[in-house]
């Protein structure tokens, strides 16, 4: 039996799709700002931070790297008003992402800060820098740019993550793609749309951080 796909009745909905990249890119930016820092901060905090804080930060990365996204997100969304704490799916999403990020750079950071050769630390103690000047000048940058590619990786995982954030309404692409097909009942040729669109933007957004990389981390290699 011949299949008749007709694509047309997807693309014509293309200010929903629209919504759901432009949304898609809006949580994956700022969850990649946010994510990124909060990495940065526990690193320090398990690197060279207070003692009593790094059980705490131990305990963060090990709780977000061992459960799935969608746990995380559905305890943020559903759990948390049992606290008292609502917010909104979009809210509730950028906050799971930031949270899911943060956890996994947070290790990749450590990595390049380990590899970090003492002679470095010893020349700005030497130069009467403070602990923190030390890490943000002499320890950070190069540390950033050894693991540069990893957190370029974890970045685009964390975007494709977010296809998840549908289930709670938020309207990003995932959603925009499941609301078309339930109008006009071509599943088919709407995920198909959905997955060249994904599969643009995570292009684009390796090839956007790679070259971010290269202008600020001119010695990083490629992801």
């Amino acid at each position: 039996m011949a299949v008749e796909l007709d694509f047309a009745a997807v693309l014509s909905q293309w200010p929903l799709l629209l919504l759901g990249v432009a949304w898609t890119v809006g949580l994956t930016a700022i969850s990649a700002s946010l994510g990124v820092l909060l990495g940065i901060v526990c690193a320090w905090v398990a690197s060279q931070g207070p003692r009593w804080l790094r059980p705490l930060v131990a305990s963060y990365v090990e709780l977000i790297r061992n459960t799935p996204f969608i746990v995380q997100l559905f305890f943020i969304f559903f759990g948390l008003p049992a606290a008292g704490v609502r917010l909104s799916p979009e809210w509730a999403s950028v906050i799971a992402m930031v949270i899911n990020l943060g956890a996994y750079s947070a290790e990749i950071v450590r990595a390049g800060i380990q590899a970090t050769p003492k002679g470095h630390i010893e020349a700005a103690a030497s130069l009467a820098l403070s602990r923190m000047q030390s890490f943000i000048f002499v320890v950070l940058p190069p540390s950033l740019q050894r693991v540069w590619p990893a957190l370029v990786s974890q970045i685009i995982i964390v975007m494709l993550g977010s296809a998840v954030c549908g289930q709670i309404s938020t309207p990003e692409l995932s959603f925009a793609g499941n609301l078309i097909q339930s109008r006009n009942f071509r599943a088919f040729e709407s995920y198909i749309v959905i997955t060249v669109l994904y599969l643009a933007l995570s292009m684009g957004a390796r090839l956007l951080l790679n070259r971010l990389g290269a202008r600020v981390f001119p010695g990083a290699h490629r992801g």
